[in-house]
């Protein structure tokens, strides 16, 4: 288990990124998304705030679509 947030502000493209607790792009305005066995779960509970929730392409790879 690994605890995830979600950068409550959107990118450029407006995503708003889900990230894994230490990875090195972790914003300072984030909403904590509580402890998940994998950045798909995250994601999907960023999605009840965000419906743009997409996984960084740093530490959540897996869950990166655009």
């Amino acid at each position: 288990m690994a605890k995830y947030y979600v950068n409550k502000t959107a990118q450029l493209n407006g995503d708003h990124e889900v990230h894994k607790d230490g990875c090195r792009y972790m914003p300072s305005n984030r909403l904590d998304l509580g402890d998940h066995s994998s950045c798909h779960t995250a994601v999907a509970a960023a999605k009840r705030y965000y419906s743009t929730a997409n996984g960084c392409i740093y530490c959540s790879r897996e869950c990166h679509t655009t």
